[in-house]
């Protein structure tokens, strides 16, 4: 029980500082002019209808290349798997895949074998 009060007082005490740190970041100059700058630049943002990443890329055209990734997009430097395109000749089925791991495929290579279904690549 004592450790729990104690725990609860150095929380309190903890609390109390961080609020004093707060108060003095507040009563800064300088933060409120960058607050009211991120303020008006969201406005504006949201009045042209921008995002965060289209401003940084119309201020900075490398922008979007140094990033490795645009999770808009989904897309990456990596490049994509050729496409394979199977024809079954038991059934005339035609499956296109650019993985291995083709719910289809798979059926086939467990029901006739991985060498005969990778000789139905027609592509």
């Amino acid at each position: 029980m004592a450790s729990v009060l104690n725990d609860y007082i150095k929380k309190e005490q903890m609390l109390k500082q961080l609020q004093e740190e707060l108060q003095a970041l507040e009563s800064n100059s300088e933060l409120k002019k960058e607050l009211e700058f991120k303020d008006k630049l969201q406005a504006l943002m949201t009045e042209h209808g921008k995002e965060a990443r289209d401003v940084c890329e119309i201020l900075d055209p490398s922008y979007r290349n140094a990033s490795v990734k645009d999770p808009k997009s989904g897309t990456s430097d990596r490049k994509k798997r050729a496409l394979k395109v199977y024809k079954n000749p038991h059934t005339g089925q035609v499956v296109e895949t650019r993985g291995g791991n083709h719910k289809v495929i798979q059926e086939w290579k467990a029901e006739y074998g991985n060498e005969e279904v990778i000789s139905w690549i027609v592509e």
